[in-house]
């Protein structure tokens, strides 16, 4: 199974939009959004998806955003951290600006996969045995350019995608 990930749309509907298409094409039907949305408006972009959105520190209205949720697809959710099993893989996502609560779901050992945004800069790495992803940012300050991702959770396999 394929999923999205995305981070730090910071309200950017362009490159939101080039995200929907690139999530279109791929025929993916889950994004893991690592916060920073900044608007719930931005939240409905995604109601054909089921979306697992986590709070970001410029997330500031998180009754907004589960009104919206509930519009999306069944089982999608909005919370501070998220941790569930994917396709049969343990996986937690947030958004990084509380380092403390990174470091822990990371090195807990009880996730497969950690997904987190926050630093606007794209990560792959294994920690212990706990896989930690930071697809990039799609708005806002950049320190690199715009990117998404997308992870396969049965090969491990990660594509990144640049938006324009």
């Amino acid at each position: 199974m394929k999923i999205a990930l995305i981070s730090d749309t910071h309200n950017h509907i362009a490159g939101v939009s080039a995200v929907l298409r690139i999530l279109d094409a791929e025929k993916i039907t889950t994004v893991i959004h690592c916060g920073d949305l900044t608007r719930a408006e931005t939240l409905e972009l995604f109601q054909n998806f089921t979306i697992h959105h986590v709070w970001g520190n410029g997330d500031l209205d998180a009754i907004a955003y589960q009104i919206v949720a509930q519009s999306c697809k069944p089982s999608s959710t909005t919370s501070e951290v998220y941790s569930g099993i994917i396709a049969e893989k343990r996986v937690a996502a947030l958004h990084g600006h509380q380092s403390r609560l990174l470091t822990s779901l990371i090195e807990n050992g009880n996730y497969d996969y950690v997904f987190h945004g926050h630093t606007h800069r794209k990560r792959d790495e294994l920690i212990g045995r706990t896989r930690v992803i930071n697809p990039g940012a799609v708005g806002g300050m950049l320190r690199s350019l715009r990117s998404c991702a997308i992870l396969d959770l049965k090969s491990g396999d990660l594509s990144s995608f640049q938006i324009d």
